[in-house]
């Protein structure tokens, strides 16, 4: 692992060699409750086929990087696409990368994509949110009180060494009232770039009408793969399915 220091803070990330003169930098955004580590293989597996350069990183709170230094509001992801994210890739000397997220991280390289005013090559957004719905908020709440009573805390603590900025900085904003409003709908129409969505039928925190909203209003190319006997996380549950379909597109980008 290695870290880049962003505003005087230290962010984890680990960097994967590829032929940059022939394809983009894949940057992989992990989940609420993710990190370099708990991408597992995954990214090196999708770097490795595309003979790509790959950047996979740890958001502050996450993984080995600094702690939060102040509680998350309702535009944390809005934070972390136009502030953070644009930083770590001027610090490495990153360019029209492809952004890959899942989740919460799928969330940001939309509005990062829309809205930071920066050449990004396309998207990959796997089970990602453009507004909250119930069926998420009742999830949340759910893990929520599993952490505090079985041993997930124990267990996510084995790759988040601050597990409470981890797990209640996510939690804790995504049940607050007022993030029920929270929406960044009518920021796609500002995306034009290649765009693959992917989701699981059995998602326990989004329904497809996510992707629905998503293709209402994008005006790129866009690919839409559905999985089935597939939840939250595409690169687990169907794991060469999601690795063949991302292979598949970032390869048609050229």
């Amino acid at each position: 692992m290695s870290f880049a220091v962003i505003d005087g803070r230290r962010i984890e990330y680990a960097a994967i060699p590829g032929d940059a003169g022939a394809r983009p930098t894949l940057v992989f955004l992990h989940e609420g409750l993710g990190s370099v580590a708990l991408w597992r293989d995954f990214p090196r597996r999708v770097a490795r086929r595309l003979s790509a350069p790959a950047l996979v990183y740890s958001r502050f709170g996450y993984g080995a990087s600094d702690g939060l230094n102040a509680e998350r509001t309702p535009r944390f992801m809005h934070e972390e696409a136009l502030d953070v994210l644009p930083a770590l890739l001027d610090r490495l000397q990153i360019e029209r990368p492809v952004l890959i997220g899942h989740s919460d991280g799928a969330s940001i390289a939309l509005i990062h994509a829309a809205a930071a005013a920066r050449p990004v090559r396309g998207l990959v957004c796997l089970a990602p949110h453009v507004f909250v719905e119930r069926l998420c908020v009742d999830s949340i709440a759910k893990i929520r009180r599993s952490y505090f009573e079985t041993d997930l805390r124990q267990r996510l603590a084995k790759y988040h060494a601050r597990v409470d900025d981890a797990f209640l900085g996510w939690a804790d904003i995504w049940l607050r009232p007022e993030f029920l409003a929270w929406s960044i709908e009518d920021l796609m129409d500002r995306i034009d770039q290649p765009l693959l969505l992917i989701q699981g039928r059995d998602d326990e925190y989004g329904t497809l009408a996510q992707l629905d909203r998503i293709e209402a209003r994008v005006k790129g190319p866009m690919s839409r793969f559905v999985l089935s006997d597939c939840g939250h996380s595409p690169h687990r549950d169907q794991e060469a399915a999601a690795l063949d379909a991302i292979v598949g597109f970032v390869g048609g980008l050229g």
